[in-house]
């Protein structure tokens, strides 16, 4: 068994603890009416993001509609993709992170009728491209069944702490590339895998949106481990993630709470109009707040930070692609 090169800085020794101490805290509902909707919202928060990455330019309403099998008008390929990401999600429970043999399994659905050889190992050439090109030519196929199978034995085996063991099969299973196509996304959901033996919340979590949000970032850290020969900077990068991940949803637990630091107050008429505008799209920008409201956009910008100083509403992810959460409960308003 060969053992992949790695380098566990003093910041991933800090983060193993911070997120230990993280995971002993969340205390996340999975139980009852709450934890059906919440696995459910990260369920399409997942798959949106993780197709997202490799280019899909569904919404996530879009994968909603197909998950509760409703008809969307998308690229034949688009809609494809989606139904197999549902379709390994569904099974998400019965892959065993540590067999090759079930990564080849979700990999052919993953990848069915998006790819000939899904579910078999690559017979070409491939590489890692980011957004200033390419980041990596993978080794040539000849190897890659030795060298998947050197992989998961060392996984199955090796005593690291399973943080550090997912981060570095992550890693390790892009430089490698073994698959022709579905490489991003098949890696991304077995990191998912390996973290649920860690602990089964992050079966709940949307571990992948964190790469969407990061992108550029993800491809830097792929560079840079690359060029060192090891994948330190790559477990730095996703230590970090984890972290933050698991912090956001912490405060996300309680998702209609009212904002205690300005128990008092209550919305006025313009708050409440854009809360329920939020509320109903997440994704809507503030020129189409100013429109609806008949304010200006200058005007909707500062209505927005107060109501974020409120902790009635938070942003997720970038200006571009994020998406609102309404924190404020309007069902009191009703």
């Amino acid at each position: 068994m060969g053992t992949p090169p790695f380098f566990i800085s003093a910041e991933a020794i800090n983060l193993i603890a911070e997120i230990s101490a993280l995971l002993e805290r969340h205390n996340i509902a999975l139980e009852g009416e709450t934890g059906l909707k919440l696995r459910k919202a990260n369920r399409i928060k997942t798959i949106h993001s993780s197709l997202a990455i490799e280019g899909n330019t569904l919404s996530e309403e879009e994968v909603s509609d197909i998950i509760n099998g409703k008809q969307v008008v998308a690229p034949i390929r688009q809609i494809q993709e989606v139904k197999n990401a549902i379709r390994v999600y569904d099974i998400y429970t019965h892959l065993n992170p540590f067999s090759e043999q079930d990564l080849k399994k979700a990999h052919k659905i993953m990848m069915e009728a998006l790819a000939d050889d899904a579910g078999r190992y690559r017979s070409g050439g491939v590489g890692v491209f980011g957004e200033s090109g390419i980041v990596h030519m993978a080794p040539p196929p000849q190897l890659v069944p030795e060298l998947m199978s050197n992989l998961f034995s060392w996984l199955q085996k090796s005593k690291d702490h399973l943080l550090i063991r997912s981060c570095v099969f992550h890693y390790e299973f892009e430089f490698i590339h073994p698959f022709s196509d579905g490489n991003g996304r098949t890696g991304r959901l077995w990191q998912s895998l390996i973290l649920g033996q860690l602990n089964p919340l992050f079966e709940h979590l949307p571990v992948e949106n964190m790469v969407y949000s990061n992108q550029q970032e993800y491809y830097d850290a792929i560079a840079a481990s690359t060029k060192e020969g090891q994948s330190g900077p790559f477990i730095d990068f996703m230590l970090k993630e984890i972290s933050k991940t698991l912090q956001n949803n912490i405060r996300e637990e309680t998702p209609n709470k009212v904002p205690n630091k300005v128990p008092n107050k209550v919305p006025n008429k313009s708050e409440l109009t854009i809360l329920k505008l939020l509320s109903d799209n997440p994704h809507i920008t503030r020129r189409e707040l100013a429109q609806n409201c008949l304010l200006s956009e200058n005007g909707i910008k500062k209505i927005i930070a107060n109501m974020k100083a409120a902790e009635w509403i938070e942003r997720k992810g970038s200006n571009k692609n994020g998406y609102w959460i309404v924190n404020y409960d309007l069902n009191s308003q009703s």
